[in-house]
């Protein structure tokens, strides 16, 4: 019995069994994947984006690459990158990056092409997830475009506003396979199956990423073959006087919790806009930290790119030498072959295998060498998939061809 038992367990699982534990993402499967920042007027949205354009990664460090205004490159912070790069000391060192996009402000219609309705819209469709600026501040001098401060309200506006953009989308989908004379084919009829379930997700008034009945593998493709708007992840930024956040005491945060977690969940990170541009226009790092003790607060810059690089799905690898220490970004579940891929397309063409060390392992026993000699050095194969902080080194043969 005892042998049957283990011949069991040695058959590879059925697919059917497998499926739930591979749960399908919703959005791009990417590597070139980006946040915007979204909100009504004057909610601080400018203000934050001027002050991530002015520590970003100058354009220069682009070549062949066209940076829009309304676009930043920021560093995301980490220090298992600070530490490569001192063990390694290389002559170049690239961290990651995310990129943001500026997005105008969002009015009541801009579904029916209110303010800059259309085009705000189809800005936002670019983007893969949404950083949401909330008003938590009150200020008679800059003017609330509905003349009152309710960051929930204003919420409720721009998921309605997004809502009402992508039922018109879905039904614009519909009308196309329902006009059609001749009998639909399996897979259109599978289709329009999905497209009805997200007409009904959006008609009862429920985001698409927040649906409470989980979506099909189908339903997942075809949403990430529309991109609609409320399918992206949202982060959350509270926007509160530089007063607020020194004393973490604000009377929006608990009401924008609860709408939050009634709507699907999500980070939410208090920040203030007026504290983080003060704080960029000092001349030195040192003038920062003595203000940044003096006032009790520290810039939550740092925790806005990393949570809005892992919202989108976004890890990253290293390589790692004398010569350079550089991250590269990749969607979570990439294998060995199609990470290589993001460093030249021959290095997953001709593919043959990745040395991979994990960054914990490293950094407890010091050096490559004793990696090796405690034999976590590993060779993985094809099917291996990355996993964030793996230290790679890819073996390829320009000659095979890959399929």
């Amino acid at each position: 019995e005892e042998e049957a038992n283990e011949a069991t367990a040695a058959m590879p699982p059925k697919k059917k069994e497998e499926a739930p534990k591979e749960k399908p993402i919703l959005g791009r499967f990417s590597s070139h994947l980006k946040m915007g920042i979204v909100g009504m007027p004057n909610v601080g949205k400018s203000t934050l984006f001027n002050t991530l354009t002015k520590m970003g990664i100058p354009a220069e460090n682009f070549p062949f690459c066209t940076i829009e205004p309304n676009e930043a490159r920021v560093n995301v912070p980490d220090e298992r990158f600070t530490w490569l790069v001192d063990l390694y000391k290389p002559k170049s060192q690239v961290s990651a990056y995310l990129e943001i996009h500026d997005i105008a402000g969002l009015v009541r219609g801009a579904a029916e092409g209110q303010g800059l309705g259309n085009a705000f819209l189809s800005h936002i469709r670019r983007t893969d997830g949404i950083f949401h600026v909330c008003r938590c501040f009150e200020d008679a001098d800059v003017v609330h475009v509905e003349d009152r401060i309710d960051p929930v309200g204003d919420l409720e506006i721009i998921a309605s506003e997004l809502r009402a953009k992508d039922l018109e989308q879905v039904k614009k989908e519909i009308f196309g396979y329902e006009k059609k004379n001749q009998k639909l084919t399996k897979d259109e009829t599978d289709k329009l199956a999905s497209l009805k379930k997200i007409e009904k997700c959006l008609e009862d008034g429920i985001n698409i990423k927040d649906s409470p009945e989980e979506w099909s593998i189908k339903d997942v493709d075809l949403i990430n073959e529309l991109q609609p708007l409320t399918s992206k992840p949202a982060v959350y930024l509270c926007n509160m006087s530089e007063k607020d956040y020194a004393r973490k005491k604000n009377k929006f945060l608990a009401k924008l919790h609860a709408w939050v977690q009634a709507h699907g969940g999500g980070p939410m990170i208090p920040f203030s806009a007026a504290l983080e541009e003060n704080l960029v226009m000092m001349q030195s790092d040192e003038e920062r930290e003595a203000y940044c003790k003096e006032m009790g607060v520290q810039s939550a810059l740092p925790k806005i790119i990393t949570t809005g690089f892992s919202a989108i799905q976004l890890i990253y690898f290293f390589t790692a030498g004398a010569d350079e220490v550089k991250c590269w970004s990749i969607r979570k579940g990439y294998k060995a072959p199609q990470a290589a891929g993001t460093i030249h397309t021959d290095f997953e063409r001709g593919f043959i295998c990745a040395e991979v060390m994990k960054y914990a392992d490293l950094k407890e026993l010091g050096t490559e060498a004793e990696v090796k000699n405690k034999g976590k050095y590993k060779q993985e194969g094809k099917t291996y998939v990355v996993e964030d902080g793996d230290i790679i080194h890819f073996k390829f043969n320009v000659t095979s061809k890959g399929k």
